[in-house]
C-alpha cells in the first residue's frame, strides 16, 4: 500500500568545498553527521517523456532509509507530494493508476539511472528535534535510451522535516548564500539529467514559447487548454480521494463544455458538441459522489447549529449510514470511470482537438468584438431565466425556475471568466458578480435537495421506530434558508446587471 507525504526542499549547486558551517543558523543547536548513503535510482517515463514535461517523477530506488518506489507530483516551487510504495521488481499498480490520465496506453520504461553518494547531515534544535536534513550528493547520471549519454555533478539539498516551518528554510538559504552557495537552476535531479544527457540534436532544440493570445481563437483555446490540463492534473487527486478534488475536476469539465457552447462562432460546434456530450457524461459521474458529499456536509453543519434540546433520536448515526452507503458505491464506480476506455478516449479527443482546433471565421476576429458578443448573448439568456423565476409564485415551479437560472448563471460566469484575459476589468467585475449570483442560486438548490433527503431520512427513521422530530426541525430551517435566498435574489441580480452595464 502506498504512503503519501509532503516534501518541501531546496536545491543548490555545490563544488568540492563541501558543506558550509550551519551551526550559526537560528534555531540550529547541532549538525549531526549521518554518514554516506549509496543510492541507485532508475527513473521511468514514456518514450515522449510525458511525465518529465509535467515535472512528475517516478523512480525505483535502492539504498538509503527509504528504498522503494517513489512517485512525486509538483505542488509549488520546491514543494512536491511524494507517494512511496515498497520495493518490488515490477511497477506498483497503485502508482501506475495515478499516472493513467497522462500515460494512458503508452508504456512506462526506464529512461535514466542516477547513482548518488549522499553525505547526509541532520539539523537539530536544542531538544534534539529534527529541523531539516541537508545532504551533499555526488551524482552520476546515465541515460538509458537513445545514445545513452552520461553526466556528473554535485548538488546540495535541504529538505524540511515533516511538519516543520517552511520559514526555517529561508534561514538556511540566507546562510548558504552568504557562504557563496548558489540555488540550482534545475528543479530536480531528473530534470538536470535529462537536459545534460540529451543527444545533441535533441538538446539543441529550443522549445518555442507559447504565443501571447491575440485573436478571439487564441483566447478561447487558451481557456480550453487550461481546463484540459486541470482535468488531467486532478485525476490522481480524485483517485486518492483528496478533499474537493472531485468538485474541481467537475468544474473543469463544465468550464470546457461551457466554452464550446458559448463560443460557437470560434470553434465549430459540429466538432465540439459530441465532445461536450462526453464531458457532460463525465461531470454526471463525478456528480454522484460530489452531490452526496455536499448534502452530507450541509446536514452535518445544520445539526451542529441545533441546540441539544432539538436533537431527538440517532440522527447523526442515521446520516452516517446514509452517507457511507452512497459514498462506498460511488467511489468504486468513479474509479471504474477513470479507468474506462470511454474516459481515456475523451482525454485523447481533447488532445487532438487542441492540436488541430476546428476554428471558424470568428476565431480570427478581435476579442473585443467576438468574445464580448458571446458574453452578451449568454447574459441575455440568463436574464430571461431570472426574470421568469422572479415572476413565478413561490413553490415547486419557482424552485424549478431558479434551478434553470442557476444553470444559465454558471454558463454566463464561465464565458465571462474566459473573457477576462481579453476584456480585462469589465469581465472581471462581471465574473465576480456572477459568482455571487451563482452561489446564491446554488445554495437555494442545495436547500431543495436537502429537504428531499430529509424526507427520505425521516421515512427510514419512522419505519425503524425512531423519532422524526429533528428531521422536521431541519426541514423547517431549510425552508427558511431557501426563502431568505429568494428575498436576496433581486439584489444579487441588480449587481450583475450593473456589472454588465445594463
Amino acid at each position: 500500500m502506498a504512503d503519501t507525504k509532503r516534501e518541501i526542499e531546496r536545491k543548490y549547486e555545490s563544488d568540492d568545498s563541501g558543506l558550509p558551517d550551519l551551526t550559526g543558523v537560528a534555531g540550529v543547536d547541532a549538525v549531526v553527521d549521518k554518514g554516506v548513503a549509496h543510492l541507485d535510482a532508475t527513473y521511468y517515463d514514456t518514450a515522449d517523456e510525458r511525465l518529465a514535461a509535467a515535472a512528475i517523477t517516478l523512480r525505483r530506488r535502492t539504498g538509503g532509509s527509504d528504498a522503494g518506489w517513489h512517485l512525486k507530483f509538483p505542488v509549488a516551487p520546491g514543494v512536491r507530494d511524494e507517494i512511496h510504495a515498497p520495493l518490488s521488481d515490477t511497477l506498483p499498480a497503485d502508482l501506475t493508476a495515478l499516472l493513467r490520465s497522462r500515460v494512458r496506453e503508452a508504456e512506462l520504461r526506464p529512461v535514466v539511472r542516477l547513482r548518488s553518494d549522499r553525505d547526509l547531515r541532520d539539523l537539530v534544535d536544542a531538544g534534539g528535534r529534527l529541523l531539516a536534513e541537508i545532504s551533499v550528493d555526488a551524482v552520476h547520471a546515465e541515460r538509458l535510451t537513445g545514445d545513452g549519454g552520461a553526466a556528473q555533478w554535485t548538488e546540495l539539498e535541504v529538505e524540511l522535516a515533516d511538519g516543520g516551518d517552511p520559514a526555517f528554510l529561508d534561514k538556511v538559504d540566507k546562510r548558504l548564500r552568504k557562504a557563496g552557495v548558489r540555488p540550482s537552476t534545475s528543479s530536480s535531479k531528473l530534470a538536470r539529467a535529462l537536459a545534460e544527457t540529451a543527444p545533441p540534436t535533441k538538446g539543441g532544440k529550443r522549445k518555442r514559447k507559447p504565443r501571447a493570445p491575440k485573436t478571439a481563437g487564441d483566447h478561447v483555446l487558451a481557456y480550453v487548454r487550461e481546463q484540459r490540463d486541470a482535468l488531467v492534473a486532478l485525476d490522481p487527486a480524485v483517485r486518492q480521494d483528496v478533499h474537493d478534488s472531485v468538485h474541481r475536476m467537475r468544474v473543469a469539465t463544465r468550464r470546457m463544455r461551457s466554452a464550446f457552447r458559448s463560443y460557437g462562432k470560434v470553434l465549430d460546434r459540429t466538432v465540439t458538441d459530441p465532445v461536450g456530450e462526453e464531458l457532460k457524461w463525465l461531470a454526471g459521474e463525478l456528480g454522484v459522489d460530489r452531490d452526496a458529499e455536499v448534502l452530507t456536509e450541509r446536514l452535518k453543519a445544520r445539526l451542529d447549529e441545533l441546540p441539544g434540546i432539538l436533537l431527538s433520536g440517532p440522527v447523526r448515526t442515521r446520516l452516517d449510514t446514509w452517507t457511507n452507503a452512497r459514498r462506498s458505491g460511488s467511489r468504486r464506480r468513479l474509479t471504474g470511470v477513470l479507468d474506462s476506455r470511454r474516459y481515456l478516449t475523451l482525454l485523447d479527443t481533447l488532445d487532438a482537438l487542441l492540436d488541430e482546433p476546428p476554428l471558424l471565421r470568428g476565431a480570427a476576429g478581435s476579442p473585443d468584438k467576438v468574445i464580448a458578443k458571446a458574453v452578451r448573448k449568454d447574459f441575455g439568456k440568463l436574464s430571461d431565466r431570472v426574470e421568469k423565476a422572479l415572476a413565478t409564485e413561490a413553490g415547486r415551479d419557482r424552485d424549478l425556475a431558479l434551478h434553470e437560472a442557476r444553470k444559465k448563471a454558471k454558463r454566463t460566469r464561465y464565458s465571462a471568466e474566459a473573457a477576462v484575459p481579453a476584456l480585462g476589468d469589465p469581465a472581471t467585475a462581471l465574473t465576480r458578480s456572477m459568482k455571487t449570483l451563482q452561489n446564491l442560486l446554488g445554495d437555494h438548490q442545495d436547500s431543495v435537495m436537502t429537504r428531499l433527503t430529509l424526507r427520505e431520512l425521516s421515512a427510514v427513521a419512522h419505519a425503524a421506530g425512531e423519532s422524526t422530530f429533528t428531521y422536521g426541525v431541519l426541514y423547517g430551517r431549510e425552508e427558511a434558508r431557501a426563502t431568505a435566498d429568494e428575498v436576496a435574489l433581486p439584489g444579487a441580480w441588480r449587481e450583475v446587471t450593473e456589472a454588465m452595464g445594463v
